[in-house]
């Protein structure tokens, strides 16, 4: 039941008001839409998007659609069901709330739970958590001498804390609690480190 419920909430957010704030840049109560300018955020429910200038529209159903561009753009919301975000980077991103699209277009990262694609274009289906990703050019050269990411898709996936389960020993599976001292020693060392979460690197890194 909690889990449904976690679902609905972040499906939920259409029901949300639209809030946005921005250097200059305006918006029209007729037609629901608005173009902002300088330090640009934009939010619904869980859903953020940092930019230097954006447009946007609320749609019929009240979902948020919007075009962003930055140095870079960053686009974060929570997934349904569960207790953590995915969030993306990129120079320019296209997001549909009817149907929970975003698209993220040059130097592009995705992120999810330690796992990540990078390339110069990448989508990603919120509602069914599919993402597609195609190497292509750069269309423009980056400008702080980070070298372009050329038309190339990269990627990593972090292992599953079940898998590490199933490679216990024979005595940790069979409850065998007969260890040596020196092993009951290290037992009661201090545990080790987590391990590192991946960071977005360079320009991709979202201004603070």
């Amino acid at each position: 039941m909690g889990l449904a419920q976690s679902a609905l909430a972040e499906k939920a957010d259409r029901d949300k008001p639209i809030n946005f704030e921005s250097d200059t840049g305006g918006a029209q109560g007729a037609t629901n839409t608005g173009e902002l300018a300088g330090h640009v955020i934009v939010t619904q429910g869980t859903l953020t998007i940092h930019a230097d200038r954006i447009s946007f529209r609320q749609n019929p159903d009240n979902s948020l659609s919007a075009t962003a561009y930055g140095n870079p753009v960053s686009f974060r919301e929570k997934r349904d069901g569960a207790d953590d975000y995915y969030e993306g980077f990129a120079q320019r991103i296209v997001y549909d709330g009817t149907t929970r699209l975003v698209e993220l277009f040059d130097r592009a990262l995705l992120r999810k739970t330690g796992d990540e694609i990078r390339s110069n274009y990448i989508s990603y289906n919120a509602g069914t958590e599919v993402f597609h990703a195609e190497g292509r050019p750069d269309t423009k050269m980056p400008t702080n001498g980070e070298l372009p990411l050329g038309p190339r898709v990269r990627g990593s996936f972090m292992p599953k804390s079940d898998e590490k389960s199933d490679k216990a020993s024979p005595k940790e599976k069979s409850g065998d609690k007969t260890a040596p001292a020196k092993d009951k020693e290290k037992s009661s060392a201090a545990p080790a480190a987590p391990p590192l979460t991946l960071q977005p690197s360079g320009d991709l890194a979202p201004a603070k």
